[in-house]
């Protein structure tokens, strides 16, 4: 199964900038409606296209393999 590494990286980047960094700010920043990030975050299995992988693999300054991962489901 492919999941989603959203909410780490939304922590991660809150990290580094000492401060919460929301959906709301992402989704203005990208463009990515902010229901669909919640899917993302939130929905095991949700499926969504390269393009919004693409904005936020920009958006966190990070490679495709950081935004997903393949979970075995043994």
């Amino acid at each position: 199964m492919i999941r989603f590494r959203l909410r780490e990286l939304l922590a991660e980047k809150g990290f580094q900038e000492n401060r919460r960094v929301t959906l709301d700010e992402v989704s203005q920043a990208t463009g990515i409606h902010r229901t669909t990030l919640s899917k993302i975050a939130n929905q095991r299995g949700y499926n969504t296209g390269t393009e919004n992988v693409d904005r936020l693999c920009e958006y966190f300054g990070c490679k495709v393999e950081d935004v997903i991962e393949y979970v075995s489901h043994t």
